[in-house]
């Protein structure tokens, strides 16, 4: 069962190097095997067997397929939320697609979560069975209030049910961290639902965002991927401090790993 998939407090990839072919060209070597590990699972979710389990499993095979290219990971203080007793909105910034395909792992064996994501990604071939499977929340990214809305009723709605949510305030994928880019809608779901909020980091540039098709960049293992948790912080009154406090978060990690 799920127990089989949890991850310690913290993770580093063991060392081991790829074979030369595969060090030459990951790319070649991962994208099949990712496009394999999601034709089976959304075979899966057409077929309503396609639970939380089966999506913690696939979004490791996704972690190990990266890892057999060579990349890298390092995750930091996952501790932040295997002591929770209660579900809790995760707020991070944006970088590539890896995160959307990897967090899960790292969260869903320790506790139920779910994304808000763009609407683009509901209807995205293959990936949009096992995406409407995990009953995300939907934005539309054209009308402000109205995504708004959807976040604070749906993610309330969510957390009322124990299921945390992830949620990125930027609003689009982006290698540089622009503070006036991210927004207080995940600090305004975790204050108006009293739930606490815990702020992630992440460095995920190996793997890149594609010139022709935006979703298959290149993918290099030279640079090592980088996830840190912060700890929970319970959102009072406006909540801009703990906004700002997120944000120096992130701009501190993103720093230290340069």
């Amino acid at each position: 069962g799920m127990d089989r998939l949890k991850f310690g407090d913290s993770y580093s990839t063991p060392p081991r190097k790829a074979a030369w072919p595969v060090r030459a060209f990951p790319a070649l070597f991962f994208y099949p095997r990712m496009l394999s590990i999601y034709l089976r699972s959304s075979r899966k979710a057409r077929l309503g067997r396609y639970g939380d389990y089966e999506w913690a499993a696939s979004s490791l095979d996704v972690l190990r397929a990266l890892e057999s290219v060579g990349v890298r990971f390092e995750v930091e203080n996952m501790a932040a939320f295997h002591h929770l007793t209660s579900p809790c909105v995760f707020v991070g910034n944006h970088m590539s697609n890896l995160e959307t395909f990897v967090l899960p792992c790292l969260i869903q064996p320790h506790r139920d979560v779910t994304f808000v994501v763009k609407a683009s990604l509901i209807d995205y071939p293959v990936f949009k069975h096992v995406m409407r499977s995990r009953d995300p929340i939907v934005v539309g990214r054209t009308d402000a209030r109205a995504d708004l809305r959807a976040v604070l009723d749906g993610g309330r709605g969510r957390l009322e049910r124990g299921i945390s949510v992830i949620l990125f305030p930027q609003t689009t994928r982006s290698l540089q961290f622009d503070a006036s880019q991210f927004n207080s809608i995940g600090v305004k779901l975790a204050g108006r639902s009293g739930m606490p909020v815990i702020p992630f980091a992440l460095k995920t540039d190996a793997w890149g965002i594609g010139k022709v098709v935006k979703d298959f960049g290149r993918i290099d293992p030279g640079r090592t991927v980088h996830i840190a948790f912060g700890e929970p912080l319970t959102v009072s009154g406006s909540g801009r401090a703990e906004q700002e406090e997120i944000i120096r978060f992130i701009q501190g990690k993103l720093a230290a790993w340069e």
